[in-house]
């Protein structure tokens, strides 16, 4: 799933790439990926694109009065094209699920690849009027967003604090994978609940969250849009590298399982040398 890292990479790949220019059409190919229906998409033809924006794992397409909204989701991903076949696509064949024109003749494909279908693309007036945005909490990279205001986030609910951190209601733009590599980072159990931490916990987490981010953003800065998968993967210390040695201390990478998604850490740097339990495995095993 891109997180904040790509989906900023995406953003700053199409400021380049998109503003100032003009829009010829939009095209749903997918019945699932248009959550709106009015304005409708061809209220976008004829429209210059001023700005992109993100806001956590959305991106924002500024035209016009209009604000094209994309969430990839797990399986989604933004194709550019300097150029496209002059038949048109047919709708409900294979991957594609959106595609946008402009009138230079380039453009972009929304593409999701499995059987369950989860990107959303909302065109509205404000990007507030879509629930995902209107729930996000600050976002991690946002000079407001200090020590304080962390400590102020996770003292909001008893809960494990790699799910505090994946929780867009709290944190904007922190997926699975990012969570990963920040409690890695801040040598930290995944299930510390977040009462159990203290001042120099807290202020230890926001720094390895922080400076995290900063340095997967400025990685994927200027990648193109399609190699940032790679780029995310590769950069990767402990997530999806289950069974691997971790690069800081040589111990083997565990991973912890659940019914749609698993995680992955080091029990030498993050646990104390304690295997965490894997439920799935233990219901195995029963």
């Amino acid at each position: 799933m891109p997180e904040l890292p790509e989906v900023e990479a995406l953003r700053d790949f199409l400021d380049d790439h998109l503003v100032g220019k003009e829009i010829a059409r939009v095209l749903p190919l997918a019945i699932s990926v248009l959550k709106t229906y009015d304005p409708p998409p061809g209220a976008l033809e004829g429209a210059t694109v001023t700005s992109v924006a993100r806001h956590g794992k959305f991106l924002d397409i500024e035209a016009g009065q209009l604000h094209l909204l994309i969430h990839l989701a797990r399986a989604g991903w933004l194709q550019w094209k300097d150029g496209f076949p002059t038949a048109p696509p047919r709708p409900g064949k294979g991957p594609l699920a959106l595609r946008a024109v402009l009138t230079g003749g380039d453009g972009f494909d929304l593409t999701e690849m499995g059987t369950t279908k989860r990107l959303a693309v909302h065109l509205v007036h404000d990007p507030a009027d879509v629930p995902g945005v209107a729930r996000l909490g600050p976002d991690p990279l946002a000079d407001s967003f200090d020590r304080d205001a962390f400590a102020t986030v996770l003292a909001g609910a008893r809960r494990q604090v790699k799910g505090a951190l994946r929780d867009q209601s709290l944190i904007a733009g922190i997926g699975n994978a990012y969570s990963d590599e920040i409690l890695h980072v801040a040598k930290m159990s995944p299930f510390k609940l977040t009462t159990s931490l203290g001042d120099d916990d807290i202020t230890h987490l926001h720094h390895a969250m922080r400076t995290t981010l900063k340095e997967a953003v400025e990685r994927s800065r200027g990648v193109a849009a399609g190699r940032l998968k790679a780029e995310k993967k590769s950069s990767m210390r402990v997530h999806g590298r289950t069974g691997q040695p971790c690069p800081v201390c040589g111990d083997t990478v565990l991973e912890v399982s659940f019914s749609d998604s698993s995680l992955q850490y080091c029990p030498t740097c993050q646990t104390g040398g304690k295997q965490l339990a894997d439920r799935r495995l233990s219901r195995l095993l029963k």
